[in-house]
């Protein structure tokens, strides 16, 4: 699908490949708003939470650090929630989470019945389709560790991440959406680095690499906290110039 070019380039200059995937995820995010408002940002955090959920036990080394990849996708997550939350209340944002943890358990279940499935036997098609699977049960086959860690995670953190921003929105009024933006974010993902870490993570490495992994994962998180900053005020605005009608009545 990417010319090869562009692949190799990627492939030798991985920290650009990174940074050009958290920008192409925000812009994805702020576009699909722009378009379609709330139920754009709704479309946008259940995509993020499959792409987390597929891309999240994918290692690899950025500036130096090992790092999960979902953790771009699942970042993207609490961007999208703020901007509900920014633009069209606590309540909105509520439901968004609960859509979220829906979605979660729904992929999770597909996942694991698709597991269940055997790979064709035919002659012609034999090999390929146990190659197939193969990846598939690599890939998806969740341990129960997982899912528990990962639905717990993201409720907690989801839900404490509503109400930080809307406390710190309480006392600012509506300056300041940088500070509650960021704030909001860098505490909620805290809470679910710490659980993720412990619960999905300790048991199949051992608790020092559990750790490493969960403050790499917080340093990240810090980085693209700042870097959606930007994009936070672009969305808070790009809808409002397309449909002021729909933030008129939130």
């Amino acid at each position: 699908m990417i010319p090869d070019s562009i692949a190799s380039f990627f492939i030798g200059h991985q920290e650009i490949l990174w940074l050009t995937t958290l920008i192409v995820d925000l812009t994805g995010t702020v576009l699909l708003y722009r378009f379609f408002g709330k139920a754009g940002l709704q479309v946008a955090i259940a995509t993020a939470i499959i792409l987390a959920n597929l891309q999240g036990p994918k290692l690899t080394i950025i500036f130096g650090m090992q790092t999960s990849l979902g953790v771009i996708f699942y970042s993207s997550v609490f961007f999208a929630t703020d901007v509900l939350s920014e633009n069209y209340g606590r309540a909105e944002a509520n439901k968004a989470v609960r859509m979220g943890f829906a979605v979660s358990v729904i992929v999770l279940l597909m996942f694991s019945l698709a597991l269940l499935y055997s790979p064709s036997d035919r002659p012609e098609t034999a090999a390929y389709a146990a190659s197939i699977h193969g990846a598939f049960e690599t890939i998806l086959n969740f341990t129960p560790r997982f899912i528990f860690g990962s639905l717990l995670a993201y409720y907690v953190s989801q839900s404490f991440d509503v109400w930080a921003f809307h406390k710190i929105k309480s006392m600012t009024g509506e300056r300041w959406l940088w500070l509650r933006n960021n704030a909001s974010t860098l505490g909620s993902q805290v809470i679910d680095t710490v659980i993720y870490s412990l619960v999905a993570w300790w048991g199949i490495v051992d608790l020092k690499t559990a750790i490493a992994l969960g403050g790499a994962k917080y340093i990240f998180k810090i980085g693209i906290a700042m870097i959606d900053t930007v994009f936070i005020y672009w969305a808070k605005n790009a809808y409002g110039q397309r449909h002021p009608a729909e933030l008129s009545g939130a």
